[in-house]
């Protein structure tokens, strides 16, 4: 059984009448709701308890926008009971990010029926504040992105809270704000499983979309021919 915790109990207590004159909870009928209300879905397993650490750690719940213009939240809508890449970019770079995004173009056509439906691929801004969703929607076009690869920018506090919570930084402080600098790697996973994993976005893009694919298949290394 759940522990059922003062704040549990003070929760429930607060709720002395309702719509009509309700006579206030007793000490009793109070514990018994606080009881059955954490008890309800009983205890979460081993996996659950690891699964919701990792999302708590590191896939925030922040809020987003597409390159359509929605609104999203990047663990719930995006990741959640998904198998992602998740990759940085700033529509003014002229070092790494064009070539990654060249790179993850090929990927989405080596991954054939398995991109958008099991795969879905997300950019994601490091400049919010100069890349808009008119931005990021025409640099999309620019590689010929299909449905299933989504280009996301947000608030610079939460892209940068993605951004570490996945791991892309640099211990040293003065490499890591310097934008020119960042990381070049892709993230990629199947959030059910738990099964993460990180490789230069450079890579060879047939090595790419056969890493990937093994979230879609771990007991197989084969990928769908385009």
């Amino acid at each position: 059984m759940a522990e059922v915790t003062r704040r549990n109990m003070l929760g429930w207590t607060a709720l002395a009448s309702v719509a009509g004159g309700a006579v206030a909870l007793t000490a009793n009928q109070a514990a018994a709701a606080a009881v059955k209300a954490a008890t309800a879905q009983g205890p979460m397993t081993v996996s659950e308890r690891a699964r919701k650490r990792i999302q708590q750690q590191h896939l925030p719940n922040v809020p987003l926008v597409t390159h359509e213009g929605k609104q999203v939240r990047f663990y719930d809508d995006l990741v959640k009971g998904k198998i992602v890449t998740m990759n940085f970019f700033y529509t003014r770079c002229d070092e790494i990010c064009p070539g990654v995004t060249a790179n993850l173009a090929e990927v989405q056509k080596l991954l054939g029926a398995d991109f958008g439906t099991k795969v879905q691929m997300y950019s994601l801004s490091l400049k919010p504040e100069e890349d808009d969703v008119e931005t990021i929607r025409k640099y999309r076009e620019t590689f010929h992105a299909r449905d299933g690869w989504t280009f996301l920018t947000g608030k610079p506090e939460h892209m940068e809270e993605i951004r570490r919570g996945i791991g892309f930084k640099y211990p040293e402080p003065a490499i890591d704000k310097d934008k020119t600098q960042h990381i070049g790697n892709v993230r990629y996973g199947n959030e059910p499983l738990m099964l993460w994993a990180a490789c230069p976005g450079l890579a060879n893009a047939k090595y790419l979309a056969e890493t990937i694919s093994w979230m879609v298949r771990p007991d197989t290394n084969r990928i769908q021919k385009s």
